[in-house]
């Protein structure tokens, strides 16, 4: 039996211009899956124009409220949700975050089937779609820019003002990194974007043991695990699987790195109850090397110090002063400058939408032709149509009714 699919207008603000599908890829989704029907919901701020899926053959319609499925990117506004549909988009409520418990809320009202792209995992629980890749990218390339703009030592363009990643990466050609030594963080998705700006600028990554011990006279990067910059208490051997289902275990082994980092790329995930990295107290310590954070995580008042609040687009870095432990300049003396933008695939909004789009074709569009055979709709799906949290999500029940 067909089953319409519509790609909806983002209604949220600031506009994201990002999308699940591109033209090219909706046409090669279309292809694949022959019982699928795909409409177009009317947007003038999308990064593709409505002509770009009128061309590659979809309807673009001002009312979509005859499909079955919703496919969207940020927030849908309460007021603009149909009801009795199935909703694909980031709905941030699943860490029961305070500022969309009324969104939630509309969802279930409105016997709204929810499905958060950030729920959609394999059986492990490891993510299968999301922007991670971008998000890496743009971070890594904005830290980088704050370092030129600070030293005086070139200026890079914004993300934003660029055509696409070859744009990005053309810009790079232009630069030299002066001897520097840069720690990232993490081994996931978004850690391999920053990874691809520094093996861009063809940056020698070394060893752990070298990074710590060595001097160099070129610039250097060093991808540290959670294994690396964390430890147990007890001295014995860490386990990463065992970390990430109960960290209370471990400390931070952050310090040795600290202490020759000059800039540190934050690509880590982090999970509650996992220590923090560095604290406020250990970036006021002595030989306290790092100047310049660029924080992809984002965690305000958390793992990293220095990130007191999230940064714009438009307004991307600010200075932490560790000692005053307060907001300053970012070229202040002694601050530690910071890129701490909470959305950075918005800059970068073509690829992030290709990739997002390959992804989805690849782990979410067959769910709804082969029985779910791989159980991922299953776990993804927090509401019901009869108005309920699914088993899965019944732990939002309190955010819901207003507790905590």
């Amino acid at each position: 039996m067909p089953i319409t699919f519509a790609i909806i207008k983002e209604r949220k603000n600031p506009p994201d211009r990002r999308v699940v599908f591109s033209p090219s890829a909706l046409r090669e989704a279309s292809e694949k899956f022959p019982d699928a029907l795909f409409i177009v919901e009317s947007s003038d701020i999308r990064v593709f124009p409505d002509e770009a899926y009128k061309k590659a053959g979809f309807e673009v319609l001002e009312d979509i409220s005859e499909a079955d499925v919703m496919l969207g990117v940020k927030e849908v506004p309460v007021d603009a949700l149909i009801p009795n549909k199935k909703y694909f988009f980031f709905s941030h409520t699943i860490k029961k975050q305070p500022y969309n418990r009324k969104l939630l809320q509309a969802i279930l009202k409105k016997n709204i089937e929810l499905y958060d792209h950030e729920t959609i995992v394999k059986q492990n629980g490891a993510r299968l779609i999301g922007f991670g890749r971008y998000a890496g990218l743009v971070g890594a390339y904005n830290g980088f820019r704050a370092l030129g703009i600070r030293d005086g030592l070139f200026n890079l363009p914004k993300v934003e003002t660029l055509p696409d990643l070859n744009a990005v990466k053309a810009e790079l050609d232009k630069i030299t990194i002066p001897p520097i030594k840069i720690l990232l963080t993490g081994t996931g998705k978004v850690a391999k974007g920053a990874k691809e700006i520094l093996d861009h600028l063809k940056i020698k990554e070394v060893s752990d043991a070298l990074y710590l011990t060595a001097d160099f006279t070129e610039p250097v990067y060093c991808m540290a695990d959670v294994m690396e910059y964390a430890k147990r208490k007890d001295g014995k051997v860490g386990d990463k699987y065992a970390f990430y289902k109960d960290p209370s275990g471990y400390e931070s082994n952050f310090m040795p790195y600290a202490k020759v980092t000059d800039y540190f790329i934050a690509g880590h995930f982090y999970g509650d109850g996992a220590p923090y990295l560095f604290t406020r107290e250990d970036a006021k310590r002595e030989g306290f090397n790092i100047n310049l954070v660029a924080d992809i995580s984002c965690d305000i008042d958390g793992p990293v110090a220095s990130t007191i609040r999230p940064s714009t687009i438009a307004d991307p870095f600010y200075g932490y002063d560790p000692i005053k432990e307060q907001e300053v300049a970012m070229d202040a003396p002694g601050a530690i400058a910071v890129m701490a933008v909470d959305n950075l695939p918005c800059e970068l909004p073509k690829d992030a939408s290709e990739g997002f789009g390959e992804m989805f074709i690849e782990n979410v569009i067959p769910a709804f032709f082969n029985g779910d055979g791989k159980g991922i709709l299953k776990r993804a799906r927090m509401t019901s149509p009869s108005g309920n949290l699914t088993d899965r999500y019944n732990y939002l029940k309190d955010y819901i009714q207003g507790a905590q």
